[in-house]
């Protein structure tokens, strides 16, 4: 039982929140062809420079409670930066472990995206993971003209506007949803670890959640997975996400062999629009 919860919290922090960046991966997929003088243009109101957000990760069961395993935190920033004379956002994320796990598997992870400001899909990312022993330095230059990317130790031919799992989330935030209805299936393509992957993503409608921070409004997701010891089936995780314009993830859900390894958001500040969604926030 150990082993799964160990894995499964190595897993989440690894990719700074598997319910709240490689779950919103799935609406990466939704991309479309280009020349290299025709960019994609997104109309983004979801967020602004200036947002900054936090969660929360832990595993809860009957028999322990809610153990905190580690915080993920991801700041949107102006940067100075250009890339073949095009302006980006800097998205800055951090994930480290809390409380016991520092004990026996301490994580400091750091994630830097540069994405487009109008195709919204990045240019270059950055990780540097620490995880007890194992650590890991990643660098892609994105081709998104000539569609490929550039790693330290190869090139790797990619779909139009393919995303990191950072960008990923930012992306996803701006799409419609009013257009989506209970059981779409959305595909999706990202890059992470020198590679191309694919999934899919469920659309289950509307729900109101309720939190620590407060009681939301929201949209309900479920990305397909693979299974294995860990999982049991091709949907084990959900994900909810305001529904209003920001579409912030407010919690993710994933129920294991034993008990559940959740994610919700902590604090937000420097947000684009009203929090709408928002039917009351506790003290």
């Amino acid at each position: 039982m150990f082993y799964t919860i160990f894995i499964m919290i190595r897993f989440f922090l690894l990719n700074r929140t598997l319910m709240l960046i490689i779950i919103l991966t799935c609406f990466a997929g939704i991309s479309l062809s280009y020349s290299q003088n025709e960019f994609r243009k997104i109309e983004n109101e979801a967020f602004k420079p200036g947002e900054r957000l936090q969660w929360r990760f832990y595993y809860d069961a009957w028999f322990t409670g809610k153990i905190t395993a580690g915080i993920g935190i991801a700041e949107v920033k102006e940067s100075e930066k250009t890339f073949n004379g095009r302006q980006v956002l800097h998205i800055d994320s951090e994930g480290t472990s809390k409380g016991m796990f520092n004990w026996f598997y301490k994580v400091r992870d750091e994630f830097d995206s540069y994405i487009d400001k109008e195709f919204l899909a990045p240019h270059y990312f950055i990780r540097r993971t620490r995880e007890g022993g194992y650590r890991k330095d990643d660098e892609y230059e994105f081709n998104q003209v000539e569609n490929y990317v550039v790693t330290r130790t190869d090139s790797v031919t990619t779909p139009p506007y393919v995303q990191d799992f950072i960008s990923a989330v930012f992306f996803a935030r701006t799409i419609n949803t009013d257009t989506l209805k209970n059981g779409d299936i959305v595909p999706i393509s990202f890059f992470i670890d020198d590679s191309v992957y694919t999934s899919a993503l469920m659309y289950e409608g509307k729900e109101v959640i309720e939190i620590q921070l407060g009681k939301f409004r929201c949209l309900r997701f479920k990305p397909g997975m693979p299974t294995g010891d860990v999982f049991s089936n091709n949907y084990p995780m959900t994900l909810w996400v305001t529904d209003d314009k920001n579409h912030i993830p407010v919690l993710g859900v994933s129920a294991i062999i034993v008990g559940n390894i959740k994610g919700e958001l902590m604090e937000f500040e420097g947000l684009a629009n009203p929090l709408t969604s928002l039917i009351e926030l506790y003290e």
